[in-house]
């Protein structure tokens, strides 16, 4: 984990990114989808850093898939610093975030709350796995 990339405006974890080698993140100019990413665009007209700090509930560019989501909703709930040790945590135990191309063990939810609580607890059991 690269804990100083911390999290991308839209809630993707850039500090577990496989990406992050040529990615430098949103504001580096080096992020690949500086041009048409609707969540970087949005955040920097409201003059906000991050999809998280914004008051309205959306799902707007990658918010509309649940793990930036699920992101960004725990972060509105129990802060950046504890999503990261969460992270952190969950990775020593063997959680993946990218597993195979962009997807991993995060990815595997479709309820959002189910999700929050594997990121808080890293319990596999807990998992609701896609139908």
């Amino acid at each position: 984990m690269k804990r100083e990339l911390g999290i991308a405006r839209c809630g993707l974890a850039c500090c577990l990114c496989s990406e992050n080698v040529e990615c430098g993140g949103c504001d580096s100019g080096r992020c690949p989808d500086r041009g048409r990413c609707e969540n970087r665009r949005c955040s920097r007209e409201r003059g906000i850093s991050h999809c998280y700090a914004c008051e309205e509930t959306c799902k707007k560019g990658l918010l509309s898939k649940i793990k930036p989501y699920g992101f960004t909703l725990f972060i509105k709930r129990y802060g950046v610093d504890r999503l990261l040790d969460c992270l952190e945590e969950n990775e020593k135990r063997g959680i993946v975030y990218h597993r195979e191309g962009i997807n991993g063990d995060y990815d595997d939810f479709n309820d959002v709350e189910k999700l929050i609580e594997f990121i808080k607890t890293g319990d596999r059991e807990k998992q609701s796995a896609l139908p």
